[in-house]
């Protein structure tokens, strides 16, 4: 069981038990995953079950009953079931909290009642109803009340199944039986109510001597043991799923009654084997049903000619009712149990695997009756038939031709080239999944492994490659599951094998994994250079403004001058122009699976502007079967990585900006310059920081990461594998990335913010004074037209500038002072320190809690002098002030 089913499974028996509060489910899951331990139970320990909770409960007989129903309709882990209950009894404590609960739960569903019933209101005593309404509305109650045991005509329940496989099977609609097959009744071998011989009959069987009366009976014994009413043994209707029974001239001897009575179970079991074979031959029952069919179909022919023989000693004088009783015994138990089948596939409504199922706990059941148990191997073997053909087909080629839904496998009609468009696409889960009724309880354990294998090879053969598996053998029904086992693991590894090499040989995945780690995890240095040099200008447009063309002739200018030009990929590297920001995009990767998934992929883009910068993203070309491990999801998550790095990066280099335009201001002689030292401390800070960062993120998390992802894939032995160990690359990414931690994304979205505030604001600042430009008009470094500058241009020019730096630096103090630059630095200054030190604060808990120790390093790096450590041991300090729980007073 997986652990979401372990969630969904602990979450819904709370909310049955109402139990709010507390610790959540998260605990009982934890116990639950470490405790658990397979239990196979037997048939003593069922047993014993059973017996247990019948002797602890007020209403023993109502539990026996209802346990044979469910076990005649083959419910699965029934048995399992039936233990836990036996278990639950001995708890007495669980039992005492359950009573309560249930008492609790049924006084709120009648205060829910009674304050419902105060809503109710009669209908006026004017409103009339018509005749009309009047019967519609009393067959409407009929059809509530009537009771459920109740069997739908046998017409209707074919005409279902007829419509659910026509739908399945669009274009091959599959054979019916004419109708005449079904409108006449003699031919199906079982009794005709009301045509019985008793019409002719002209004498009392009372009144005939004792030898007149066996003679009698056991000619119209003979009619009714191939289904045909006698003079003096009619059958009678048949009530629902209710065994056949008769009815016997009272009128004959005591003697001969009470022999008869034994023989007429034979002539019930008859019937009921003969309507099995009837219905069970029509198509909509299966391929499985109808092998099942057949194989008692043939039994009966040997009762048949049984009878005739019967019937010649008869005409001989040579049968009495003793011999007939004789002659009958071992018959007796064959009939016995093929009825037996016949109403538990009946009840069950079994087809397919699930009546295999059945069949297989039969066989497994009468080990010790070895003449029963041969006879129930023998029909399991005939009816598994079909089964295994659809099975071998599954296994050895890949391939599903199953038309009445009664394989294990079920194929979805789902288009692989959506696995590039859909932003939750799950072809690989959902196009074919396991239907757990079908599953054979003799191939239970091996059920998945038989889905992997056929899912290899098909993958294989949608590619364009016909594949069959050498080690091929005819699979065949034994008790002995051993064999099973040898011949699916065979198959397995042989599909894995070949899917696998595949992908690995002739696709190239790790090779296309290696070019995308190039560009989404950003290893290609040089490449991101050129890149961002070319498009600094066209990013900084709004998103609407920007031609998407351009850029990717810059991308393409970009790959061509730098070492990327190298990667045999790189013609798969697009432009992704994304509607909505990181943050937008980190909620909707984060919602899959989750309730909240339609409401953030239906959400409206964000309603500000986005620049280019904010909404560029890269993409990749991934063609099938590759898209079945780079899917969109996994894009996704290296689009949100390659997002993520890309803004860091590009404050890194608005923070490089700004330290070339400090270096520039440096050289001039501002009157109050502490400000702008506290300026050129807080840029470096911020620098720092950002690389820093960037490095935990390249360094520390991806390339090791990738590293181990990298041995993973050459030890992987199927695509399943593959596909686990990427999927925990990228998770691994993020989570130690910090992008999937709501409230330490949030923090560092602040940092990030103020970050580009600040150089936003040193910006605008450098700007206003000019400097370049000032300069560049009176420097003479260079001469003029008519050669060097003298020395008398030289005297000039270094007066103009003495005289220029005094105004510059005059403007830029009288900008200080209107403006409040200094306190506006100090803002940002005390800013990004809270944020920092709430960083690091955060990331210590985490680390300490969850046991997140690679998050420990990014404080080692950005504490390298232990300059923040003594603030952040105040707050761990106040912090647990704070938890801890007040003394009492004496």
């Amino acid at each position: 069981m997986s652990e979401f089913r372990i969630h969904h499974d602990v979450n819904e028996l709370l909310s049955l038990l109402r139990v709010h509060g507390g610790e959540g489910a998260e605990v009982y899951i934890d116990l639950l995953q470490k405790n658990r331990t397979p239990y196979v139970t037997t048939t003593v320990s069922a047993h014993s079950a059973k017996v247990k909770i019948a002797e602890f409960s007020r209403t023993p007989e109502d539990f026996l009953k209802k346990y044979d129903e469910l076990k005649s309709k083959n419910t699965r882990h029934l048995d399992s079931l039936v233990y836990l209950l036996s278990k639950l009894t001995e708890d007495k404590e669980t039992l005492q909290y359950l009573q309560q609960n249930a008492k609790e739960r049924a006084e709120l569903a009648a205060n829910a009642a009674t304050g419902g019933s105060t809503n109710f209101s009669i209908p006026s005593s004017t409103s009339k109803i018509s005749l009309q309404e009047l019967e519609e509305l009393r067959k409407q109650l009929g059809s509530v009340t009537a009771n459920s045991s109740v069997q739908q005509p046998l017409e209707l329940t074919r005409k279902i199944l007829r419509d659910k496989q026509n739908k399945k099977n669009s274009g091959q609609p599959i054979p019916i039986f004419p109708s005449w097959v079904y409108e006449r009744p003699a031919l199906i071998g079982d009794f005709l109510i009301g045509t019985s011989l008793s019409s002719d009959t002209t004498v009392p069987i009372g009144t005939l001597p004792l030898a007149s009366q066996e003679s009698m009976i056991v000619e119209d014994l003979l009619y009714v043991l191939i289904g045909v009413d006698g003079r003096y043994i009619t059958a009678q209707p048949l009530v629902g799923r209710q065994n056949r029974a008769f009815s016997v001239d009272p009128n004959l001897d005591l003697s001969i009654k009470e022999l008869v009575t034994r023989i007429l179970p034979v002539a019930a079991s008859y019937s009921a084997v003969t309507r099995f074979i009837e219905e069970k031959s029509s198509f909509e029952y299966g391929q499985v049903n109808h092998a099942l069919a057949a194989a008692m179909r043939t039994l009966i022919k040997e009762y048949m000619i049984l009878i005739t023989q019967l019937e010649h000693l008869q005409r001989q004088g040579l049968l009495s009712l003793q011999k007939l009783w004789f002659y009958i015994q071992p018959t007796m138990r064959t009939l016995e149990i093929l009825a037996s089948l016949a109403t538990s596939v009946d009840k069950g409504e079994c087809m397919g695997g699930s009546t295999l199922s059945l069949l297989h706990d039969k066989t497994f059941n009468y080990t010790g009756d070895s003449q029963a148990q041969e006879l129930c191997l023998y029909l399991t073997k005939a009816a598994s038939v079909p089964y295994f053909e659809i099975l071998e087909k599954w296994i050895y080629r890949g391939i599903i031709n199953d038309p009445y839904s009664e394989f294990m496998v079920e194929e979805h009609e789902l288009q692989k080239e959506k696995i590039q468009e859909d932003y939750n696409d799950k072809y690989w889960d959902q196009r074919y999944t396991v239907v757990q009724q079908q599953i054979p309880s003799f191939l239970q354990k091996m059920a998945d492994k038989i889905l992997s294998t056929g899912k290899y090879l098909n993958v294989v053969r949608e590619c364009g490659r016909d594949v069959t598996c050498p080690v091929a053998k005819e699979v065949i029904y034994t008790l002995k599951e051993r064999a099973y086992v040898e011949q699916i693991e065979k198959a397995y590894n042989y599909a894995s094998k070949v899917l696998l090499d595949f992908l690995m040989e002739e696709k190239e995945l790790v090779a296309h994994l290696r070019s995308i780690k190039h560009y989404f995890l950003m290893d290609q240095g040089d490449f991101f250079v050129h890149f961002m040099d070319l498009t600094e200008e066209e990013l900084k447009k709004p998103v609407d403004d920007i031609i998407t063309t351009r850029l990717e002739a810059l991308l393409e200018l970009a790959l061509r001058m730098s070492t990327a030009n190298t990667d045999p990929f790189k013609d798969d590297l697009k432009i992704d122009l994304m509607p909505h920001d990181l943050i937008t995009q980190l909620l909707r990767v984060l919602a899959i699976e989750t309730k909240q998934e339609k409401a953030i992929i239906s959400a409206d883009p964000t309603e500000l502007t986005l620049s280019g910068l904010e909404a560029f993203s890269f993409d990749y070309i991934v063609k099938w079967p590759l898209s079945l491990i780079i899917n969109r999801k996994a894009l996704t998550r290296y689009q949100m990585l390659f997002r993520h790095m890309f803004y860091c990066k590009h404050v890194e280099r608005q923070l490089c900006n700004v330290w070339i335009s400090n270096k520039t201001a440096k050289q001039f002689s501002l009157h109050s310059a502490k400000w702008f030292a506290g300026a050129f401390t807080l840029r470096q800070r911020m620098l720092n920081f950002v690389q820093n960062i960037q490095y935990y993120m390249m360094f520390e998390v991806m390339e090791p990461t990738w590293h181990i992802l990298e041995k993973n894939l050459k030890l992987a032995s199927n695509i399943d594998d593959v596909l686990s160990h990427h999927t925990s690359f990228l998770d691994n990414c993020l989570k130690d990335c910090m992008l999937t931690n709501p409230e330490l994304l949030k923090i560092f979205s602040k940092l990030m913010s103020v970050c580009v505030m600040f150089t936003n604001c040193m910006q605008r600042f450098t700007q206003s004074m000019k400097l370049d430009n000032e300069m560049d008009r009176l420097t003479l470094e260079h001469g003029t037209m008519l050669g060097p500058p003298t020395e008398e241009e030289r005297a000039e020019e270094t007066a103009k500038k003495k005289l220029t730096n005094k105004l510059l630096a005059e403007h830029a103090d009288n900008l200080h002072l209107t403006s409040g630059f200094e306190a506006t630095i100090n803002k940002f200054d005390s800013n990004f320190s809270t944020h920092l030190l709430d960083l690091l604060d955060k990331l210590s808990i985490y680390s300490t809690n969850d046991c997140e120790h690679s998050m420990l390093n990014i404080i080692y790096r950005l504490d390298f002098n232990g300059f923040y450590t003594e603030r952040l041991e105040h707050m761990s300090a106040e912090r647990s002030q704070k938890a801890a729980p007040l003394l009492p007073r004496l």
